[in-house]
């Protein structure tokens, strides 16, 4: 599966257009985890508790993408995207979304 942010993919021209697909993902940290964040914020510095949460969230939410495109018939997404809020306290949704496509090398 192709994935690319951009609307189209040099050398290859889009066959069929699927619709938009997405993979969706809602997160929270532990008590645990977020006791680690704070002792981590005192010192300063990158938060990494904070950091690997945000990684595993993006990278579930993007495996979740390539599923639902392969799903509809697609082998490329175009225009992928991420969008993240939090919705409550101590907990955010990661989306990742694009559309999915058809595409073939141009000979």
């Amino acid at each position: 599966m192709l994935v690319v942010t951009t609307n189209d993919v040099p050398g290859y021209r889009i066959v069929r257009h699927m619709g938009v697909v997405r993979g969706l993902t809602v997160r929270s940290r532990s008590v645990v985890g977020n006791l680690g964040a704070a002792v981590q914020i005192l010192f300063g510095g990158n938060i990494t508790v904070y950091q690997r949460l945000a990684e595993q969230a993006r990278q579930e939410a993007f495996d979740l993408l390539i599923a639902e495109a392969s799903r509809v018939g697609a082998n490329a997404v175009i225009g992928m995207r991420y969008d993240a809020n939090e919705i409550a306290a101590a907990v955010t949704e990661v989306l990742a979304y694009g559309t999915a496509v058809v595409i073939e090398e141009i000979r």
